[in-house]
Order: C-alpha cells, then structure tokens, then sequence
C-alpha cells in the first residue's frame, strides 16, 4: 500500500466528493495503512450484523460501522477482528469502541476506534446493512473508497490512486 493520507490529501483535497474525518479515532492493528471500497452497518450496542458481515469473503473492502458513538459496549474484539482477517477484510471503522486490542494489535489489520471497553455488546439482531451514514463529519456510503492511516480517514466516491 503506497498512499498516505497527508499526501491525499495535498493531492485531492479541491475535489467535491473528497472528506476527511474528524481526528476521533484511535489506531489499532498491525496494519497501519489500509484502503478499499466500503460496507457500511448501522447498529447500536448489538454486534450481531458485525458477525454476520465479517463472516463474508470480500476482496479490497473496509467495514465501517456506526455504532451511535456508544462508549457502554464493544462491537468488536479480537476475535471477530481475526474472522475479518481470515475473510480479506483490510480494515475496519468503528464508531464505538473495540475490545481485545492487545490482541487486534498483533493481527495484520487496521482497525480504528472511539476508544476500548471491556463488556462485549448484546445480541438483539437489531441494525442496518449498506446504508449511509454520518459520523465525524463524513458521509459514508456503500462502494465509496476509504484510505485511513496514522494521521486520519479520508472518503472519496472514486478511487485515489
């Protein structure tokens, strides 16, 4: 992977469909840069859609999840971390917070997030999958390309190479 993100942005930053996150994120996983096509969810405190996505075969996706900024739960730990690496996922979004990040440390992998917590979430099999959503100042929608790395996320509607 051969982007970085500041170097996006001093490239493509006129354009109209290039947004940069607001610096909320805390990086995790091995993988310190990551890029691909997005697959959005919807869900609040319920992983249950996180599983069953991860669970996909996908090639050059980022899953990213609005989880409502809920700061009470985890909506993913190493171990569903590890699912998304066994399935091609490059990397994940969380808008909430993860758990097992020692471990989601070691996985070649970037994940970020809101922040850690211990408790796993409920399983209510509540949530949405593919539409858009809004968080740190970004829409982020289906089939968009995200690039993330140590100094932050950016979403444009084409590919930035």
């Amino acid at each position: 992977m051969s982007f970085h993100t500041a170097d996006l942005c001093d490239r493509f930053s006129d354009q109209d469909n290039f947004q940069i996150a607001e610096p909320l994120f805390r990086l995790f996983g091995n993988k310190r840069r990551f890029s691909g096509r997005i697959t959005t969810l919807k869900v609040f405190e319920d992983n249950t859609l996180v599983r069953e996505t991860l669970e996909e075969k996908v090639s050059d996706r980022v899953l990213v999840i609005d989880g409502g900024g809920s700061r009470r739960c985890a909506l993913l730990g190493d171990t569903l971390t590890s699912l998304a690496v066994d399935n091609g996922w490059q990397g994940i979004i969380v808008y909430g917070c993860i758990r097992g990040s020692e471990f989601i440390d070691l996985l070649p992998i970037g994940v970020m997030a809101l922040n850690t917590h211990p408790l796993r979430s409920r399983k209510h099999d509540q949530g949405q999958r593919d539409v858009m959503i809004t968080f740190a100042g970004v829409n982020f929608k289906k089939d968009h390309y995200l690039y993330a790395d140590s100094d932050g996320i950016i979403v444009s509607e084409t590919k930035l190479d």
